[in-house]
Protein backbone atom coordinates (compact mmCIF):
# COMPACT_ATOMS: atom_id res chain seq x y z
CA UNK A 1 0.00 0.00 0.00
CA UNK A 2 2.44 2.30 -1.57
CA UNK A 3 1.20 6.19 -0.63
CA UNK A 4 3.48 8.08 -2.20
CA UNK A 5 1.39 11.66 -2.05
CA UNK A 6 0.22 10.55 1.86
CA UNK A 7 4.11 9.96 2.33
CA UNK A 8 5.38 13.28 0.39
CA UNK A 9 2.97 15.46 3.15
CA UNK A 10 4.35 13.73 6.01
CA UNK A 11 7.02 14.08 5.38
CA UNK A 12 6.70 18.07 4.43
CA UNK A 13 4.91 18.66 7.73
CA UNK A 14 7.55 17.13 10.14
CA UNK A 15 10.21 19.14 8.37
CA UNK A 16 7.93 22.15 8.50
CA UNK A 17 7.11 21.45 12.41
CA UNK A 18 10.95 20.49 13.07
CA UNK A 19 11.86 24.16 11.55
CA UNK A 20 9.20 25.42 13.69
CA UNK A 21 11.01 24.40 17.32
CA UNK A 22 14.01 25.82 16.16
CA UNK A 23 15.68 22.17 15.25
CA UNK A 24 18.87 22.47 12.66
CA UNK A 25 18.59 18.54 11.67
CA UNK A 26 15.76 16.59 10.47
CA UNK A 27 15.69 12.71 10.82
CA UNK A 28 13.05 10.50 9.60
CA UNK A 29 12.94 6.93 9.38
CA UNK A 30 13.75 4.37 7.11
CA UNK A 31 12.49 4.27 3.44
CA UNK A 32 9.97 7.15 4.41
CA UNK A 33 9.36 8.39 0.91
CA UNK A 34 8.53 4.69 -0.01
CA UNK A 35 7.31 2.86 2.83
CA UNK A 36 9.05 0.17 4.41
CA UNK A 37 6.28 -2.56 3.21
CA UNK A 38 6.61 -2.59 -0.58
CA UNK A 39 8.18 -6.33 -0.29
CA UNK A 40 8.59 -7.01 -3.66
CA UNK A 41 7.34 -3.59 -5.28
CA UNK A 42 10.70 -2.23 -4.38
CA UNK A 43 11.73 -4.95 -7.82
CA UNK A 44 9.27 -2.53 -9.34
CA UNK A 45 10.53 0.12 -11.71
CA UNK A 46 7.73 2.59 -10.68
CA UNK A 47 8.39 2.36 -6.87
CA UNK A 48 11.94 4.13 -7.54
CA UNK A 49 10.83 6.37 -10.43
CA UNK A 50 8.05 7.89 -7.72
CA UNK A 51 10.53 7.69 -4.85
CA UNK A 52 12.80 9.90 -7.05
CA UNK A 53 9.57 12.67 -8.05
CA UNK A 54 8.93 12.54 -3.85
CA UNK A 55 12.32 13.61 -3.20
CA UNK A 56 12.12 15.90 -6.42
CA UNK A 57 8.73 17.61 -4.70
CA UNK A 58 10.60 17.99 -1.35
CA UNK A 59 13.51 19.54 -2.45
CA UNK A 60 11.26 22.19 -4.63
CA UNK A 61 8.72 22.73 -1.54
CA UNK A 62 11.36 24.48 0.34
CA UNK A 63 11.63 22.97 3.19
CA UNK A 64 15.46 21.95 3.25
CA UNK A 65 16.00 25.58 3.58
CA UNK A 66 18.52 26.11 6.16
CA UNK A 67 17.85 22.76 8.04
CA UNK A 68 19.67 19.65 7.63
CA UNK A 69 17.47 17.05 6.27
CA UNK A 70 18.07 13.23 6.16
CA UNK A 71 15.49 11.56 4.14
CA UNK A 72 15.38 7.45 3.47
CA UNK A 73 14.41 5.67 -0.33
CA UNK A 74 15.18 3.77 -2.44
CA UNK A 75 17.60 4.21 -5.52
CA UNK A 76 19.86 2.79 -7.85
CA UNK A 77 23.57 3.26 -8.57
CA UNK A 78 25.42 1.66 -11.37
CA UNK A 79 22.68 -0.58 -12.09
CA UNK A 80 22.28 -1.81 -8.27
CA UNK A 81 19.17 -1.18 -5.87
CA UNK A 82 20.27 0.36 -2.61
CA UNK A 83 18.53 1.01 1.04
CA UNK A 84 19.69 5.10 0.64
CA UNK A 85 19.60 7.97 3.00
CA UNK A 86 19.73 11.41 1.09
CA UNK A 87 21.16 13.81 3.26
CA UNK A 88 19.89 17.44 1.93
CA UNK A 89 20.59 20.94 2.67
CA UNK A 90 19.64 24.21 1.26
CA UNK A 91 17.62 22.54 -1.85
CA UNK A 92 20.22 20.42 -2.57
CA UNK A 93 21.62 16.82 -2.64
CA UNK A 94 25.20 16.60 -0.48
CA UNK A 95 25.55 13.18 -0.48
CA UNK A 96 23.83 9.71 -0.58
CA UNK A 97 24.64 6.97 2.19
CA UNK A 98 23.60 3.46 1.38
CA UNK A 99 22.99 0.91 3.97
CA UNK A 100 25.49 -1.35 4.80
CA UNK A 101 24.37 -4.17 6.90
CA UNK A 102 21.00 -5.31 5.76
CA UNK A 103 17.89 -7.29 7.80
CA UNK A 104 17.59 -11.24 6.48
CA UNK A 105 16.19 -12.50 10.26
CA UNK A 106 12.76 -12.86 11.64
CA UNK A 107 10.31 -11.35 9.90
CA UNK A 108 12.55 -9.30 7.39
CA UNK A 109 14.30 -10.64 3.92
CA UNK A 110 15.98 -7.00 2.98
CA UNK A 111 18.27 -8.74 0.50
CA UNK A 112 15.74 -9.85 -1.59
CA UNK A 113 15.48 -6.48 -2.88
CA UNK A 114 18.63 -4.89 -1.84
CA UNK A 115 22.17 -4.89 -1.94
CA UNK A 116 24.08 -3.81 1.31
CA UNK A 117 27.39 -1.37 0.05
CA UNK A 118 30.22 -3.53 1.22
CA UNK A 119 33.16 -1.40 0.43
CA UNK A 120 33.80 0.04 3.97
CA UNK A 121 35.50 3.50 3.57
CA UNK A 122 34.84 3.75 -0.38
CA UNK A 123 33.05 6.55 -1.97
CA UNK A 124 31.95 6.40 -5.52
CA UNK A 125 30.50 9.39 -7.54
CA UNK A 126 26.58 9.14 -8.11
CA UNK A 127 25.00 10.64 -11.39
CA UNK A 128 21.71 12.00 -10.12
CA UNK A 129 18.60 11.02 -11.97
CA UNK A 130 17.84 13.33 -14.73
CA UNK A 131 14.86 14.42 -12.45
CA UNK A 132 17.53 14.95 -9.65
CA UNK A 133 20.31 16.65 -11.71
CA UNK A 134 19.20 20.02 -10.69
CA UNK A 135 20.04 19.32 -6.96
CA UNK A 136 23.75 19.08 -7.10
CA UNK A 137 26.61 20.82 -8.58
CA UNK A 138 27.08 18.98 -12.26
CA UNK A 139 24.18 16.54 -11.16
CA UNK A 140 26.68 14.21 -9.42
CA UNK A 141 27.10 13.20 -5.57
CA UNK A 142 28.92 11.44 -3.39
CA UNK A 143 27.43 8.13 -2.73
CA UNK A 144 29.30 5.50 -0.36
CA UNK A 145 30.57 5.07 3.26
CA UNK A 146 30.78 8.65 4.46
CA UNK A 147 29.97 11.10 6.74
CA UNK A 148 29.10 15.31 6.56
CA UNK A 149 31.12 17.23 8.21
CA UNK A 150 30.03 21.53 8.57
CA UNK A 151 32.06 24.32 9.94
CA UNK A 152 31.47 23.76 13.23
CA UNK A 153 30.10 19.83 13.66
CA UNK A 154 29.77 16.42 11.84
CA UNK A 155 27.00 14.26 11.10
CA UNK A 156 27.13 10.49 10.32
CA UNK A 157 24.15 7.90 9.48
CA UNK A 158 23.23 4.41 10.71
CA UNK A 159 20.02 2.32 9.58
CA UNK A 160 18.06 0.56 11.15
CA UNK A 161 19.92 -3.23 11.55
CA UNK A 162 23.40 -1.57 11.68
CA UNK A 163 22.48 -0.21 15.10
CA UNK A 164 22.31 -4.04 16.22
CA UNK A 165 25.36 -5.41 14.18
CA UNK A 166 28.00 -6.10 16.65
CA UNK A 167 29.86 -4.07 14.29
CA UNK A 168 28.35 -1.40 14.19
CA UNK A 169 29.28 2.03 11.97
CA UNK A 170 28.64 3.99 14.92
CA UNK A 171 32.31 2.87 15.87
CA UNK A 172 33.72 4.09 13.29
CA UNK A 173 32.70 7.50 13.24
CA UNK A 174 32.73 8.09 16.57
CA UNK A 175 36.60 6.71 16.30
CA UNK A 176 36.61 9.39 13.41
CA UNK A 177 35.17 11.97 15.78
CA UNK A 178 31.90 12.54 14.44
CA UNK A 179 29.95 14.75 16.79
CA UNK A 180 26.51 12.90 16.19
CA UNK A 181 24.54 9.64 14.44
CA UNK A 182 21.27 9.97 12.94
CA UNK A 183 19.37 6.51 12.75
CA UNK A 184 16.46 6.32 10.42
CA UNK A 185 14.60 3.12 11.17
CA UNK A 186 12.37 0.85 10.56
CA UNK A 187 12.15 -1.46 13.46
CA UNK A 188 8.45 -3.37 13.52
CA UNK A 189 7.04 -3.99 17.45
CA UNK A 190 8.16 -6.34 19.47
CA UNK A 191 7.07 -7.04 23.22
CA UNK A 192 9.93 -5.70 25.09
CA UNK A 193 12.20 -4.79 21.85
CA UNK A 194 12.12 -1.08 22.77
CA UNK A 195 14.34 -2.00 25.98
CA UNK A 196 16.73 -3.59 23.67
CA UNK A 197 16.78 -0.96 21.09
CA UNK A 198 17.07 1.90 23.94
CA UNK A 199 20.37 -0.18 25.93
CA UNK A 200 21.99 -0.22 22.36
CA UNK A 201 21.45 3.47 21.40
CA UNK A 202 22.45 4.39 25.36
CA UNK A 203 25.16 1.82 25.63
CA UNK A 204 26.92 3.28 22.07
CA UNK A 205 26.64 6.85 23.41
CA UNK A 206 27.97 6.03 27.18
CA UNK A 207 30.82 4.02 25.59
CA UNK A 208 31.76 5.62 22.37
CA UNK A 209 30.48 9.60 23.35
CA UNK A 210 28.70 11.85 21.07
CA UNK A 211 25.41 12.03 20.25
CA UNK A 212 22.66 9.84 18.75
CA UNK A 213 19.10 10.48 16.95
CA UNK A 214 16.61 7.83 16.21
CA UNK A 215 13.69 8.12 14.12
CA UNK A 216 11.09 4.90 13.34
CA UNK A 217 8.14 4.08 11.71
CA UNK A 218 4.76 4.29 13.09
CA UNK A 219 1.51 2.02 12.55
CA UNK A 220 0.69 0.20 9.44
CA UNK A 221 2.55 0.79 6.07
CA UNK A 222 0.36 -1.86 4.16
CA UNK A 223 2.31 -4.77 5.00
CA UNK A 224 1.98 -7.50 7.89
CA UNK A 225 4.40 -5.43 10.55
CA UNK A 226 3.34 -2.77 13.34
CA UNK A 227 6.09 -0.19 13.93
CA UNK A 228 6.00 1.31 17.11
CA UNK A 229 7.57 4.66 16.48
CA UNK A 230 9.56 6.04 19.97
CA UNK A 231 11.91 8.49 18.67
CA UNK A 232 14.76 9.23 20.40
CA UNK A 233 17.41 11.85 21.50
CA UNK A 234 20.28 10.73 23.92
CA UNK A 235 23.35 11.75 24.37
CA UNK A 236 26.79 10.81 26.96
CA UNK A 237 24.50 7.82 28.04
CA UNK A 238 21.65 9.96 28.96
CA UNK A 239 18.09 10.30 27.48
CA UNK A 240 17.04 13.86 26.50
CA UNK A 241 13.73 13.25 24.14
CA UNK A 242 11.57 10.57 23.85
CA UNK A 243 8.59 9.97 21.30
CA UNK A 244 5.39 8.03 21.64
CA UNK A 245 5.78 4.53 21.26
CA UNK A 246 1.87 3.94 20.22
CA UNK A 247 0.20 6.96 18.25
CA UNK A 248 -2.66 6.88 15.68
CA UNK A 249 -1.33 10.49 14.84
CA UNK A 250 0.41 10.99 11.00
CA UNK A 251 2.89 13.12 12.01
CA UNK A 252 5.06 13.17 15.39
CA UNK A 253 8.05 15.43 15.64
CA UNK A 254 10.75 14.85 18.57
CA UNK A 255 12.71 17.51 19.60
CA UNK A 256 15.94 18.33 22.01
CA UNK A 257 18.49 20.46 22.23
CA UNK A 258 22.40 19.29 22.82
CA UNK A 259 25.56 20.76 24.08
CA UNK A 260 28.18 19.96 21.53
CA UNK A 261 31.26 20.99 23.60
CA UNK A 262 29.99 19.17 26.70
CA UNK A 263 29.73 16.04 24.70
CA UNK A 264 33.35 16.56 22.76
CA UNK A 265 34.77 17.08 26.35
CA UNK A 266 33.73 13.56 27.81
CA UNK A 267 34.54 12.09 24.77
CA UNK A 268 38.13 13.65 24.91
CA UNK A 269 38.30 12.80 28.68
CA UNK A 270 38.69 8.87 27.52
CA UNK A 271 42.15 7.86 27.14
CA UNK A 272 41.44 4.33 25.77
CA UNK A 273 39.10 5.75 23.08
CA UNK A 274 41.90 8.55 21.91
CA UNK A 275 44.63 5.25 21.69
CA UNK A 276 42.02 3.61 19.28
CA UNK A 277 40.96 7.09 17.14
CA UNK A 278 44.39 7.41 16.56
CA UNK A 279 45.79 3.60 15.76
CA UNK A 280 42.51 2.26 14.41
CA UNK A 281 43.07 1.57 10.54
CA UNK A 282 38.93 1.41 10.41
CA UNK A 283 38.67 4.80 12.04
CA UNK A 284 39.16 6.04 8.53
CA UNK A 285 35.52 7.47 6.93
CA UNK A 286 35.62 9.84 3.91
CA UNK A 287 33.35 12.85 4.83
CA UNK A 288 31.60 15.97 2.67
CA UNK A 289 32.77 19.07 3.59
CA UNK A 290 30.33 21.64 3.71
CA UNK A 291 32.22 24.83 4.65
CA UNK A 292 29.34 27.40 3.70
CA UNK A 293 26.84 26.31 6.79
CA UNK A 294 27.26 25.60 10.26
CA UNK A 295 24.97 23.07 12.13
CA UNK A 296 24.68 25.20 15.32
CA UNK A 297 22.70 28.54 15.09
CA UNK A 298 24.64 32.13 14.59
CA UNK A 299 25.38 32.97 18.01
CA UNK A 300 22.58 35.89 18.94
CA UNK A 301 21.03 36.65 21.60
CA UNK A 302 17.90 34.75 20.99
CA UNK A 303 20.44 31.73 20.85
CA UNK A 304 22.40 32.38 23.60
CA UNK A 305 19.36 32.04 25.82
CA UNK A 306 18.52 28.56 24.73
CA UNK A 307 19.34 25.98 27.51
CA UNK A 308 20.48 22.21 26.74
CA UNK A 309 17.88 19.25 26.86
CA UNK A 310 18.33 17.83 30.61
CA UNK A 311 17.82 14.49 30.77
CA UNK A 312 14.94 12.40 31.07
CA UNK A 313 14.08 9.00 32.54
CA UNK A 314 13.23 6.04 30.01
CA UNK A 315 9.20 5.30 29.60
CA UNK A 316 7.82 1.84 29.02
CA UNK A 317 5.05 0.33 28.84
CA UNK A 318 4.14 -2.60 30.90
CA UNK A 319 3.95 -5.84 28.97
CA UNK A 320 0.14 -6.01 29.40
CA UNK A 321 -0.34 -2.17 27.96
CA UNK A 322 2.13 -3.28 24.44
CA UNK A 323 0.01 -6.24 24.18
CA UNK A 324 -3.28 -4.47 23.99
CA UNK A 325 -1.80 -1.19 22.00
CA UNK A 326 0.63 -3.00 19.67
CA UNK A 327 -2.39 -4.98 17.51
CA UNK A 328 -5.08 -2.04 18.26
CA UNK A 329 -2.90 0.59 16.32
CA UNK A 330 -1.92 -1.81 13.24
CA UNK A 331 -5.61 -2.63 12.83
CA UNK A 332 -6.90 1.25 13.43
CA UNK A 333 -4.13 2.27 10.98
CA UNK A 334 -4.27 -0.66 8.28
CA UNK A 335 -8.18 0.27 8.35
CA UNK A 336 -7.95 4.02 7.37
CA UNK A 337 -5.30 3.99 5.80
CA UNK A 338 -6.78 1.10 3.25
CA UNK A 339 -10.49 2.52 3.22
CA UNK A 340 -12.09 -0.20 4.51
CA UNK A 341 -15.48 0.59 6.69
CA UNK A 342 -14.67 -2.15 9.27
CA UNK A 343 -13.65 -5.52 10.21
CA UNK A 344 -15.20 -8.69 10.33
CA UNK A 345 -13.49 -11.10 12.92
CA UNK A 346 -15.02 -15.08 13.00
CA UNK A 347 -14.09 -16.58 16.64
CA UNK A 348 -14.29 -19.87 16.07
CA UNK A 349 -14.56 -23.26 19.02
CA UNK A 350 -12.09 -25.51 16.74
CA UNK A 351 -11.75 -28.42 18.00
CA UNK A 352 -14.15 -27.47 20.62
CA UNK A 353 -16.49 -26.62 18.36
CA UNK A 354 -19.52 -29.00 19.64
CA UNK A 355 -19.33 -27.69 23.62
CA UNK A 356 -18.79 -23.81 22.23
CA UNK A 357 -21.41 -21.97 19.88
CA UNK A 358 -19.30 -19.66 17.26
CA UNK A 359 -19.48 -15.99 17.55
CA UNK A 360 -18.99 -13.60 15.10
CA UNK A 361 -17.87 -10.09 15.40
CA UNK A 362 -18.09 -6.89 13.21
CA UNK A 363 -15.80 -4.53 14.37
CA UNK A 364 -16.30 -0.94 12.98
CA UNK A 365 -14.17 2.09 13.05
CA UNK A 366 -14.84 5.71 13.52
CA UNK A 367 -13.19 8.17 10.91
CA UNK A 368 -11.25 11.03 12.19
Amino acid sequence: MCSFDGNKKRIIESCKRAKELGARYRLGPELEISGYGCEDHFLEGDTLDHSIRVLRDILLSGVTQDILCDFGLPLLHRGVRYNVRAICLNGEILCLRPKQVLADDGNYRESRWFSRWSRVGEVDEHVLDPQLAEFARGGVVPFGDLYVQFKDASIGVESCEELFSPDSPHVRLNLCGVDIIGNGSGSHHQLRKLNTRVDLILNATRKNGGIYLYANQTGCDGGRLGFDGCALVASQGDLLAQGSQFTLSDVEVVCATVDLAAARAVRAFSASRGVQATTETRADVPFVLVDDWSLCPPESEASLRVKPSIPIPVRYHAPEEEIALGPAVWLWDYLRRSGASGYFLPLSGGRFLNECPRLSLCITNWHR
